[in-house]
């Protein structure tokens, strides 16, 4: 286990998050206090409903907690506005769904170029970063296939590196190899194994016994609350 003694990337104090449906409230995080540091892969494992997702989500700025604290690098993103943390996630955060949420309507190339477009990079850069990220994941033959076209490897390394394009220094990976075989499974946990490698903060809801043994350390979810580290 690595230490975790290096720069706090993630730091979540007492984390609660409430859903109402009619008069039902449904809670999905109890009390949950979550930190990482700088280079840290981190995995979140627990059964279906345990919270691991609303965590996932809260910690990237898609979900605000009901109540608690929740800091990625530095900033309080329960002080920001929706504005703010679009801003944020586009610039800091790289997301990798389970159900990969690739534009059908653009290319390979043209949906990792999506987050650096939106970012206002110079064309001649994207052009560079979209090669070298396609290099990266072995898709440089796939650069002009649509996601429909793609198999559900592909799609998912297309994620991967879509989720790299703005060099985003936390990346957030819900269940990546869950839907795949086990050779392409190898090849997403390469992929993570490389990033790894070189520094970037991971966490990974998985129950893959490959990302498991990579990881860092991981913590393990019941009923909305963390029940082991």
């Amino acid at each position: 286990m690595r230490n975790n003694n290096g720069k706090s990337v993630i730091l979540a104090s007492s984390i609660c998050k409430s859903y109402k449906i009619g008069d039902i409230e449904i809670k999905a995080l109890d009390n949950v206090d979550f930190n990482a540091a700088e280079g840290e892969l981190v995995a979140i494992r627990g059964h279906s409903g345990a919270g691991k997702t609303t965590l996932l989500n809260i910690i990237g700025g898609l979900e605000s907690p009901t109540s608690g604290e929740i800091r990625v690098l530095g900033q309080n993103l329960t002080e920001c506005d929706e504005e703010y943390l679009a801003t944020f996630r586009c610039a800091y955060v790289g997301f990798v769904f389970q159900t990969y949420n690739l534009i059908s309507t653009l290319t390979t190339a043209e949906n990792i170029a999506f987050p650096m477009e939106l970012a206002k990079w110079p064309e001649t850069h994207i052009k560079e970063r979209v090669k070298e990220l396609l290099e990266m994941v072995g898709l440089t033959y796939r650069a002009n296939n649509f996601p429909s076209q793609l198999s559900g490897g592909e799609q998912q390394r297309v994620a991967f590196a879509r989720a790299l394009a703005n060099n985003a220094l936390l990346i957030l990976a819900d269940e990546p190899t869950g839907n795949l075989d086990l050779k392409t499974s190898r090849a997403i946990t390469n992929i993570l194994e490389r990033l790894k490698a070189i520094g970037k903060t991971q966490i990974v809801v998985t129950h893959d016994q490959e990302i498991l043994q990579l990881a860092d350390r991981f913590v393990h979810m019941k009923e909305g609350r963390i029940t082991q580290v």
